[in-house]
């Protein structure tokens, strides 16, 4: 029933029970009420005003909410409809506890989202990630020590740090959208943690910092300037500041990164033959130096002037370098497929050995399998017997010995170890007197009783190996997703016999999980997977109970609620088989082959298996075959119970989604589309709705044979679902391995919680039976465990009335084999005893004869060693003589050299001091001689300062004029500035004034329409909202011209310190001047000798001037061509404006029409369900043909319920008229917003045509400042000209030299003054040049002043003319 059927139902007068009758099958209530009751700004909800508008407030409700609900939510509803708006929020708090999730109409839902969730959801599910059972293998580098008890190795998409004491686990997730990780590796000093991934078909690398709680992500590597597929290796330098990243073939590309600023250093290419690269490190000690090996190759490269070099030549023949580590310096290891290992120095091999494969014997092998059966904790099963010897033989016969290959290799203080083939690590250590290493361990995975092929359990590559800091412990990672350890000193005590591995945690599924279950009464889950093994798990200890390996593949499981018996489907078998002490021991098989999918049901009862497209139902205690369910035309997928077990819901590869009566095993509802391949499906605890999702990217609740709804995935394909146990939480699990936590009841829109969990597809979800605990399984073999919770907190955490049940099943004859062994034991125990305290006894008289030897020993060298010590005594005392005459000798002879040396050195002394004395006299006749030089320059200084200081007396003047005009123009200029002020404001305040008699006018407009359109309140009330916000812009405008008057105001005060500034310049000229007035009598003699060239200068001052005139056309010219061009573009901004209002409009038409053709679709929807309703409906009546008085009921029935609503439909067909009205009044209002835009348009054009004039006036300003400049460079280079033409001739007339001067002072008196000329008169331009300059840039700081217009006549004078009039001048 459409809403619009129910509102007429209503509003024409009619009651709550046509209302009902109207709307039967699901509770639609539709009242008027004013629209909108709540209205979102920002992040929150306030309330909006209330309306008189006739609206429609609506909410479906599903069947399964009780009548008398649904209407005491009509009533609240109408409740807070007519309340006043006072009241509204009171009414709205008081029914949200009585009724959560019906009223997120009205009130907002918290958006609380967890920190590892994807951005933009709102749920307020939130799902925790506790403990991962699982291992990445094939990850690069995929295991590390963060400290000694801490390691890290991949899981799923995440990082895993696992302490190996405390047996926690924190996690580092992937990025959001990961594909999965390829490579990892950790920095020397343990902070960084670099991860490549592939995000969206693209690689990405992130570096994420471990030492912050918790590791946040310091840099994201994704914008890369080469082409790059992904990266397959990675190195940090020793200073952690480099990272080595590798680059997957065709490319093949070696990346050399100062990561920390996103930078490449270098890059090259490492093989252009598409070989594979499998390992890249960079040398310990130095940045510079890296290592790279693959197939065929072994580089080092030195990174140097921005690139890397190869500094080493391969010599003989190629090999498949699988591994390398650093031993030293400049030393490097390295292993091949073909199990040799190569020691390289500086590039040249120096060492080669080979890995020989040591295959145990049959003899040993048997006397291991006789010590494991005699052992003191592992007992052979009956489903595991011991092999015999022939059994063991036949292996050996049979395996044949391949090639060690080795994947890794790990350098520690004594030597290194490395990988030897399946299941063996081999330890070498150096020799001490040559550079040569020698092996001295070897250490092997032992093998696993449980394993159904025990001589395979160790047949498993080792991958990736680590010494923990202290070199106390190995950790190993194999290539069945197995992790080991071993402690180093076990391996020294362990004398010509190979050591063992163990387990690190516990043994992991080394394949895709396709099964998983938990129960009630104990914290157990169980696991199958495609490796031929089942495992139970405890969630609540993180431990592993049991596992076992079979011949065939497990494809599912499903565990009793006691905990004690399981089902699991087999490629061949069904076995139902309890779970003992230490066993999983089948007791009843079941001929069902390929079972994919089986389930027991909640009370223990039953259970069920499929077998392709049939459902089988047993009995538990019976072992019976008591129904089959038969009905599905492809495969079954996923079967679930209902609460009380009366009905099963199954759903299959054919779309069909079916309920079942197990009372009488035929179909109940059922809801068919072929078009969706159903992946899982489960029920809600009411056993009402089904939900159901598939390969269609949606998810669909269903009942009463019927789709309710279709919520879509966005973009992925949903593999598993569950629900809670309440009711109130749903999750999801998706293809690309992230799991979705929502609310139930469904939200309408996009709100969930996303988590990066697995690295593949989900196979399969549950939910403990407390709600606590969420459990995820994956084809990555991955299993997690979740903490889950509602941040609403209502209520989902349940105490437990009973705890888990500590009972395990052991049987009769396993408890008395048991038994008879301890007895033996103890019997065995008591015989050890008494031999060892025999033993002891005998020992004790061993010793203690050996003491009393000892002692004797001991006397006697004591004795001896006393009469060595007296002979040492008088030796030593003949010494001491021999010494202190020898002694004697030397000092007599070194008081004689004395004596002989001080006579030389006062001979010496006498000499240097007649030669003193002559210099002496030398510098006394200098000094006269110079003091007289100094008298005479005295007096010639004397006169030219005289000169000078009459010369700048007069030059001061005229520079006093010159700054009282200058502070003039700086009166008139803020006279000016605070003209335009005035105008400016003035200007805003009638702007302001008229936009807010045009918007109040526009107001009584709207407000008269609002009055006459009624069922458009709404939409216009947002329009107002809008004018309201542009008259808010216009008084922000308003403070921002306040602001920029402050601003201005600021200026001119700067602009009174530039003033302060210049009297203080004045102040320092003062100071200069007094300092040149000591050039002043050189100055005039220069202008005496250019008075002489003065008629030559003007006549080519004059030339330069004819030549400027030109230029200075050529530039009005070029100025009003860049306004034309100006005008041009001022034309294509407005053309730009016209149309993107164009774009707009057609956008918001597009929108429009896209929402009628939605709604034209949900009604052709309806009416298609509606005919599909009718058929099956009629289809019924079919089978009553036989019987006319139960055929007439059920057709007057018919008639009721459908042609009734047909006459609905066709009256709702009769408000078109409306929608007509709507669309025009729409088209009304959409025109007058796009001429309120095209004002405001209009004035901003306006606003930018001003600040265009302006800086073309700047620009205009800039070109004359720089052809001044030009102008003054070129007269400059005249006047150097001239200068030195002028020296010529000076040298050419030597008799024009004053006779006064004497002869031998001319050379060096006459260079020396022209120098200082030269200083003086650059000097004194470049000080002009300088104040010119910052006139100007004074002036262009007044003119960027917003408002501030210059007076575009008013122009500096020419800086060519001030010059040349200075020259005159100083002429």
């Amino acid at each position: 029933m459409s809403q619009r059927t129910c509102t007429s139902a209503l509003v024409e007068g009619a009651g709550w029970p046509e209302a009902r009758a109207a709307g039967k099958g699901r509770h639609s209530l539709l009242l008027p009420a004013p629209r909108p009751l709540l209205a979102r700004r920002g992040p929150t909800w306030t309330r909006a005003p209330p309306t008189p508008t006739a609206g429609c407030l609506g909410r479906t409700f599903p069947p399964g909410l009780p009548l008398p609900a649904a209407y005491s939510h009509f009533r609240f509803a109408v409740a807070i409809g007519t309340a006043p708006a006072s009241e509204r929020a009171g009414l709205l708090g008081t029914h949200r506890g009585s009724t959560p999730g019906y009223t997120r109409g009205l009130v907002t839902q918290r958006e609380d989202a967890k920190a590892n969730s994807l951005p933009g959801t709102m749920s307020t599910v939130v799902a925790q990630s506790l403990h991962v059972f699982g291992l990445r293998s094939h990850v690069a580098n995929n295991i590390f020590f963060f400290d000694e008890q801490i390691i890290i190795f991949p899981s799923g998409n995440h990082c895993v740090k696992y302490n190996v004491d405390q047996k926690w686990q924190k996690f580092i997730p992937g990025s959001d959208k990961s594909q999965g990780m390829l490579a990892l590796s950790i920095s020397p000093n343990r902070r960084y943690l670099a991860i490549s991934e592939i995000v969206q078909e693209k690689p990405v690398i992130t570096i994420y910092e471990l030492s912050s709680i918790p590791c946040r992500k310091r840099k994201i590597l994704n914008n890369f300037d080469f082409p790059v597929q992904r990266f397959i290796s990675m190195a940090f330098s020793p200073d952690s500041k480099y990272l080595l990243t590798q680059t997957s073939p065709p490319e093949s590309n070696l990346v050399y990164w100062l990561w920390e600023k996103q930078k490449v250093m270098a890059i090259i290419r490492t093989d252009s033959q598409n070989n594979a690269v499998y390992q890249v490190s960079f040398n310990p000690q130095d940045n510079t130096q890296v290592c790279v090996t693959g197939n065929g190759m072994f580089k080092l490269l030195r990174f140097a002037e921005g690139t890397l070099k190869q500094t080493n030549f391969q010599r003989g023949e190629p090999q498949n370098y699988l591994a390398h580590t650093w031993v030293s310096e400049d030393k490097i290891i390295v292993g091949t497929d073909t199990g040799r290992l190569f020691l390289f120095e500086s590039g040249d091999q120096r060492w080669e050995t080979s890995i020989m494969v040591k295959e145990p014997t049959s003899e040993t092998r048997n006397l291991e399998v006789i010590r494991e059966s005699e052992s003191l904790i592992e007992f052979p099963t009956i489903s595991s017997p011991v092999p015999s010897y022939e059994q063991v033989m036949m292996a050996s016969n049979n395996s044949q010995l391949a090639m060690p290959q080795v994947f890794a290799i790990a350098a520690y203080s004594k030597g290194f170890a490395c990988a030897a083939g399946p299941g063996r690590v081999l330890l070498f250590e150096k020799m001490e007197e040559k550079d040569i290493y020698r092996e001295s361990r070897e250490i092997r995975i032992p093998t696993d009783p449980q394993s159904n092929e025990r001589s395979q359990s160790d047949k498993q590559d080792i991958l990736c190996m680590c010494f923990s800091p202290s070199e106390e412990t190995l950790v190993v990672s194999t290539s069945k997703n197995q992790l080991y350890s071993i402690t180093m000193s076990l391996t020294e005590i362990s004398k010509g016999e190979p050591a063992h591995f163990e387990y690190l945690m516990y043994p992991l599924h080394s394949a895709a999980i396709t099964g998983l279950a938990t129960c009630i009464r104990k914290p157990f889950i169980a696991t199958c997977s495609l490796d031929r093994s089942v495992r139970i798990w405890n969630y609540e200890s993180n431990t592993l109970e049991l596992f076992k390996e079979y011949q065939e593949e497990a494809y599912t499981i499903s565990l009793h609620p006691s905990g004690h018996f399981v089902v699991v489907g087999f490629a061949d078998k069904l076995r139902l088989m309890n779970l003992l002490i230490d066993d999983i021991r089948s007791f009843k098989e079941y001929s069902v082959r390929g079972c994919r999918e089986c389930s027991f049901s909640n009370g223990g009862h039953l259970f069920a298996a499929v077998s392709g497209n049939v459902i089988h139902i047993f009995a538990t205690t019976s072992l019976e075959n008591i129904s089959n369910l038969k009905g599905h035309t492809g495969k079954v997928r996923s079967v679930v119970w209902n609460a009380d077990d009366s009905k099963l819901i199954s759903c299959g590869t054919d779309g069909a989604v079916y309920e079942w009566n197990l009372s009488s095993g035929k179909r109940e509802t059922e809801c068919v589309l072929k078009s969706c391949s159903y992946n899982c499906v489960t029920v809600s605890p009411d056993a009402k709705i089904i939900f159901a999702v598939g390969s269609d990217q949606t998810l669909k609740e269903i009942a009463d044979s019927s789709i309710l709804r279709e919520i879509s995935a966005f973009d992925v394909v949903y593999t598993a679902i569950v629900i809670s146990h309440s009711g109130r939480m749903m999750f999801v699990g998706t293809s690309v391995g992230t799991i979705r936590a929502m609310k139930y009841p469904l939200p309408l829109q996009k709100e969930f919680n996303e988590y990066q969990a697995h690295a593949g597809p989900i196979t399969k979800m549950l939910l403990t039976f407390d709600d606590q605990f969420l459990l995820t399984v994956a084809e990555d073999g991955c299993l997690f465990t979740w903490k889950v919770f509602d941040k609403d907190g209502r209520g989902i955490k349940r105490e437990r009335e009973v705890g888990f049940a500590e009972e395990v099943l052991i049987t009769k004859t396993d408890m008395e084999e048991k038994a008879q062994i301890m007895l033996e034991l103890k019997t065995r125990v008591e015989e050890l005893k008494m031999e060892n305290e025999y033993q002891l006894r005998l020992k004790d008289m061993n010793y203690s004869e050996k003491i009393k030897e000892l002692t004797d020993k001991f006397l006697q060298e004591m004795e001896s060693l006393k009469t060595k010590n007296q002979v040492l005594k008088t030796e030593k005392e003949k010494q001491d003589v021999f010494h202190r005459e020898r002694i004697d000798d030397l000092l007599d002879k070194q008081s004689q050299e004395l004596q002989d040396l001080e006579c030389c050195n006062n001979q010496k002394l006498l000499l240097e001091y007649e030669k003193y004395q002559e210099l002496q006299l030398k510098s006394q006749r200098m000094q006269e001689e110079y003091e007289k030089q100094l008298r005479d320059n005295d007096e010639t200084k004397s006169q030219a300062l005289e000169e000078l200081t009459e010369f700048y007396e007069a030059k001061l003047q005229e520079k006093t004029t010159l700054l009282e005009e200058a502070q003039e123009d700086v009166r008139q200029q803020l006279r000016e500035f605070e003209e335009t002020k005035k105008q400016i404001e003035e200007d805003e305040d009638r702007e302001i004034q008229d936009i807010k008699t045009k918007y109040e006018k526009k107001l009584r407009d709207e407000k008269e329409s609002n009055l006459r359109l009624k069922g458009e309140t709404g939409i216009m009330r947002k329009k107002f909202s809008s004018l309201q916000k542009e008259v808010e812009e216009r008084t922000n405008d308003i403070e921002s011209l306040k602001r920029e008057q402050v601003k201005l105001q600021g200026v001119i005060q700067s602009l009174e310190k530039d003033i302060l500034g210049l009297k203080r310049e004045i102040q320092e000229r003062d100071e200069t001047i007094q300092d040149k007035e000591k050039r002043i009598y050189d100055l005039k003699k220069k202008n005496q000798e250019l008075e002489k060239f003065k008629f030559v200068l003007d006549y080519k001052i004059k030339e330069l001037k004819k030549q400027i005139e030109p230029r200075e056309d050529e530039i009005k010219v070029m100025k009003e061509q860049i306004q034309e061009m100006e005008a041009e573009l001022e034309r294509f901004h407005k053309q730009n404006t016209q149309l993107e209002l164009n774009i707009t409009e057609l956008w918001q038409k597009l929108r429009a029409t896209d929402q009628e053709m939605r709604r034209e679709r949900q009604k052709e929807r309806d009416l298609e369900a509606l005919v599909r309703r009718f058929k099956t409906d009629l289809h019924n009546c079919v089978a009553y043909i036989q019987e006319p008085r139960l055929l007439k009921e059920k057709v007057r029935a018919l008639f009721e319920k459908y042609v009734q609503r047909a006459d609905m439909v066709e009256i709702a067909g009769l408000n078109t008229d409306l929608q007509q009205e709507y669309a025009r009044q729409r088209e009304h209002l959409e025109r007058n917003l796009a001429t309120l835009r095209k004002k405001v348009v209009k004035e901003s054009e306006l606003r930018r045509t001003d600040y265009v004039r302006i800086m073309q006036e700047n620009v205009s300003l800039i070109k004359e400042i720089n052809e001044l400049r030009r102008e003054l460079k070129f007269t400059r280079s005249q006047v150097y000209d001239l200068e030195a033409a002028l020296k010529l001739t000076k040298k050419i007339r030597p008799q024009d030299v004053p006779e006064t001067v004497p002869s031998e002072a001319m050379p060096s008196i006459a260079p020396t003054m022209r120098l200082n000329e030269q200083e003086e008169t650059g000097r004194i331009i470049e000080m002009q040049r300088l104040e010119i300059q910052r006139l100007r840039e004074q002036i262009q700081e007044q003119e960027q002043i917003p408002g501030f217009h210059p007076l575009s006549v008013v122009r500096l004078p020419s800086l060519l003319e001030s010059e040349v009039d200075f020259e005159v001048q100083t002429k």
